[in-house]
């Protein structure tokens, strides 16, 4: 890492009120020097990248102009946040980012006073930007608020029903539209600069707000005037700005603006500080800006693993291929033999593997944006014209969309595959993105089925099972990172709804272990019988329904079951089965493995499962206890 001495001004910040007596050349100095501590660190750990460089000079801004941690920002999702921690007292910190121990990638209210909201997942800001604007005007006390939110998030439906409750309560909010994603011509660039310095400066809103008040004592004429110099206002930033979508929400609409001239952020921000009500300023940015590798990547690198630093290229690990490529390899294969057959993604090609369907499918491609819920619905509508729509989302923001997986599919026993990427622990990420729930958040819906592959050819074969369904919704999980490495063998099988498979013959007790639980008990059961005891281990494939066939012959062979899942306790795998044991009035002993009540923080995946004792040695330790009769105490401290 470069030395302290390489920066002039970066390591004399340790809080934003040390920037707020700086001269534009000086600001425009720090700029670029975040800039490079990012690269550098960034580089040698991975992390979330693009958005922070296309964020640092709207950053700087922001903290240079208003009175934070008095003044509240709110960050959506948090992607762009690197440059604030580095401000907030953060940037010795930033080599831990992501790690075990270390800060958050995204916002963490308990990280720093300067994190007003936690988030990991988009489209929120503006509700509780709004949320705070109002608790200051019920508790009489003043401070800013604001919302900075990126145009992806933006595709988010709850951005505009908050927008639209501040434009009914006109509430003092700011909302910073940080869109790095609209291109304008240069004409019309420097029109909107010069109209929106005009609309911004302290003189035309006093001005504006004399003319106001007099009109206002002028009867009806009055009226008309006031009519008459609205349209006026609006035609013309109807011609000149495309802000006429926010004013119609109630926003005051200025930009767009060069969100990388540090001069005029500041100025702008200066400028609408004082005024009141709901305020939308509209910046453009390059994401990856000033490194040039990111500016020529096509994700701009948005999050990177380690990487060189002069060429932008990720450092190659050897090994088996993700189960995200195997899926979607697998399904544009599937669609070749199937034409109603389509995917579907929330703004997460490559995250999901659609982008493979994307490239060699696009007539069965569709990107819905970050709208988890409308992607369940939109998938519903196909499903009724008998398209297949298999909807590929990560587990954590497939929460976002329970109502609709209810209501709109499974009410209606429509067949939607849902495919669950990230399924489990995702490891650096952390708690906003842990696949935690969705055994549990699905396993109470009617007429749903429910998979977890064991490796990469049973997803293959999950993936096809689902497909030939017809009876209704299809959920198969799958945790991040890379598969097994076990050979697939060419074409498809389907699977038995609601059969599981026994792995490994057993005596002295039974593991019923779901995905990739499967190969760490395999795991344990060897460490097991090297002190003498044998484990019978099943593939337990489906979570829903549950092989009650396969429950019963284990209810009479084996006075000892565990269940191993990587899901939360409550709810999940191990509770359906304990659930069909009370109604039988089995008498067997239980231990539930698992992921424990807490919210897990992020490490990466093989440290969690280590601390949480899911690792094949943990796993081991647990069930001697078990057997041993001693009481599990299961208190996990992370």
């Amino acid at each position: 890492m470069e030395e302290q001495s390489d920066y002039k001004l970066l390591f004399k910040i340790n809080s934003p009120a040390d920037i707020r007596n700086f001269t534009s050349s000086q600001l425009k100095t720090l700029c670029s020097e975040i800039r490079q501590y990012m690269v550098d660190v960034i580089s040698q750990i991975g992390g979330h990248f693009g958005g922070g460089l296309g964020a640092v000079e709207l950053t700087v801004a922001i903290h240079k102009v208003f009175n934070t941690p008095n003044d509240l920002v709110v960050w959506d999702t948090g992607h762009q946040a690197y440059p604030h921690k580095i401000l907030t007292g953060r940037r010795d910190k930033l080599h831990t980012i992501r790690q075990l121990n270390g800060i958050s990638g995204f916002l963490k209210r308990s990280e720093s006073e300067y994190d007003a909201f936690g988030a990991g997942h988009a489209s929120t800001s503006i509700s509780a930007a709004l949320g705070m604007a109002e608790a200051a005007k019920l508790q009489g006390v003043d401070k800013k608020v604001i919302a900075v939110i990126g145009d992806g998030a933006m595709t988010g439906g709850m951005a505009y029903e908050a927008m639209n409750n501040s434009g009914v309560l006109k509430s003092n909010l700011i909302v910073v539209l940080n869109d790095n994603n609209m291109s304008i011509a240069p004409n019309v660039w420097q029109i909107s600069n010069y109209f929106t310095e005009m609309i911004s400066h302290p003189e035309y809103n006093r001005f504006k707000g004399a003319i106001w008040d007099l009109t206002g004592k002028l009867d009806q004429f009055g009226d008309r005037l006031r009519k008459v110099a609205s349209r006026l206002e609006s035609g013309i930033k109807s011609i000149i700005t495309p802000g006429m979508l926010f004013e119609a929400l109630g926003f005051r609409y200025f930009g767009p603006v060069n969100g990388h001239n540090i001069v005029k952020l500041v100025k702008i921000f200066e400028q609408v500080k004082p005024l009141t009500g709901p305020i939308l300023v509209h910046t453009l940015t390059e994401k990856g800006k000033g490194y040039k590798p990111a500016e020529g990547h096509i994700q701009r690198l948005h999050a990177s693993t380690p990487f060189d630093k002069l060429t932008g290229k990720a450092f190659q690990k050897a090994g088996p291929p993700s189960y995200t490529s195997i899926f979607g390899n697998a399904l544009v294969e599937i669609i070749k033999q199937k034409s109603e057959v389509v995917g579907i993604t929330a703004a997460m090609p490559d995250g999901t593997g659609m982008d493979y369907v994307q490239k060699e499918c696009p007539r069965n491609y569709f990107d819905v944006g970050i709208a988890e819920e409308h992607a369940v619905t939109f998938a519903a509508g196909l499903a009724t014209q008998g398209i297949i729509p298999v909807v590929a989302i990560y587990s954590t923001f497939l929460q976002r969309g329970i109502d609709q997986i209810i209501h709109d599919v499974a009410l209606q026993k429509l067949h939607v595959v849902f495919v669950m990427d990230r399924a489990g622990l995702v490891g650096a990420d952390g708690p906003t993105h842990h696949g935690s729930f969705d055994i549990s958040y699905l396993r109470y819906i009617p007429h749903i089925v429910i998979m977890a592959p064991k490796d990469e050819a049973e997803l293959r074969d999950m993936l096809f099972t689902a497909i030939n369904y017809k009876e209704g919704p299809v959920a198969i999980r799958y945790p991040r990172g890379s598969a097994l490495g076990v050979d697939a063998k060419d074409g498809f099988e389907v699977l038995t709804i609601g059969k599981s498979e026994v792995v490994r013959k057993g005596d002295d007790i039974a593991i019923l272990a779901v995905g990739n639980m499967v190969e760490n008990s395999l795991k344990a059961s060897e460490i097991l019988a090297g002190e003498g005891i044998s484990a019978e281990i099943i593939n337990v494939r489906f979570v829903k329904p549950i092989d009650t066939q396969l429950l019963d012959s284990l209810a009479s062979k084996f006075g000892k079951i565990v269940t191993v899942e990587e899901n939360a306790l409550i709810g999940g795998f191990g509770s359906a089965v304990i659930e069909y044991f009370s109604m039988n009035n089995y008498k067997n002993d239980f231990l539930r493995l698992g992921l424990p009540d807490v919210f897990v923080d992020h490490g990466t995946q093989a440290e969690l499962h280590q601390i949480l004792k899911l690792d094949a040695p943990g796993l081991a330790d647990s069930i001697k206890v078990f057997l041993s009769k001693q009481i599990i105490q299961s208190k996990v401290h992370i």
